[in-house]
């Protein structure tokens, strides 16, 4: 028997935690722990200890990172599911619209022709690729790694913190192609905005303190598949990747930071203005060196 491995969760048995509630001390995982005056109680206890009178909102159960506990964890990755699969299905319909989306520097249809591309202003192009996919190989496997690792994290974060991971990564993961490919060569694909959910997966991983060995081995594997060239035709954008890895992390370092709760707000916020800063920081220099 390995009397080292971590107890599972109380509601999840095959979830390995090293946090337990504070109240009751049972174990708990990020899906179920909600933050109290001091560390973290299961949604039992919070339940019992709610009704108290107090002005609504006052002691709302809030996630690992500070946002409110939803009833349904995982709406936010239906939802961008949903649309991922929703688009697809329209690129299928209108194939010239989904041209219009497509992540493309700079672009001429035929000599002496207008250029398209983010180079001539439309910068859409680099959050509307995020929601792009080409066969249906690519999408199937995007939304089932959208579905393993966004709905953990999402628990933990709550929603508007986990959207703001997903769309920063997604930029992040554009700008760094934008910055790099050649200017007419179309990327599209939600593996940078993923590639992102799973880097935040690190930073809360390491928060909580569990085993790391897996997520890097993960993360290593990832990242081998991304450098190797599948049957040498199927193209994958190191770039998304790489951009939407480490953006991912950055935000997710921001929003699960173990600062005062008065000041918790302004860090995450304030880290993902400084995100959003960098990256419309190299889309500009990527402009001006085109134009």
């Amino acid at each position: 028997m390995d009397t080292d491995r971590l107890p599972g969760c109380y509601r999840h048995p095959d979830r390995d935690t090293g946090i337990s509630c504070t109240r009751c001390e049972r174990p708990i995982c990020p899906e179920c722990m909600i933050s109290a005056s001091v560390g973290f109680q299961c949604p039992e206890c919070v339940r019992q200890g709610s009704g108290t009178g107090h002005r609504p909102g006052a002691n709302a159960p809030r996630t690992l990172a500070g946002g409110r506990v939803a009833e349904d964890p995982q709406l936010v990755t239906k939802i961008l599911i949903g649309t991922n699969v929703a688009v697809f299905f329209l690129g299928l319909l209108a194939p010239a619209l989904a041209v219009q989306l497509q992540l493309l520097g700079g672009y001429v249809d035929y000599p002496g022709g207008p250029v398209h591309g983010v180079a001539v202003g439309e910068y859409h192009r680099l959050l509307t690729s995020v929601f792009l996919h080409t066969q249906w190989w690519h999408i199937i496997s995007n939304m089932i790694a959208l579905w393993v690792i966004g709905g953990p994290l999402e628990a933990a974060l709550g929603r508007s913190r986990y959207l703001a991971v997903y769309l920063l990564s997604g930029l992040g993961g554009s700008a760094l192609v934008y910055l790099l490919t050649e200017p007419y060569v179309p990327t599209v694909g939600a593996s940078g905005a993923i590639f992102g959910l799973l880097g935040a997966t690190v930073v809360l991983a390491r928060r909580l303190r569990y085993e790391m060995r897996p997520l890097i081995i993960m993360v290593g594997l990832m990242l081998v598949l991304t450098f190797v060239p599948f049957g040498g035709y199927v193209r994958v954008s190191w770039q998304a990747h790489v951009g939407g890895l480490i953006t991912g992390a950055l935000v997710g370092l921001g929003m699960l930071l173990p600062t005062g709760a008065r000041s918790r707000a302004y860090v995450q916020w304030g880290t993902c203005a400084v995100v959003f800063l960098l990256a419309a920081a190299l889309i500009m220099a990527r402009t001006a060196e085109l134009t």
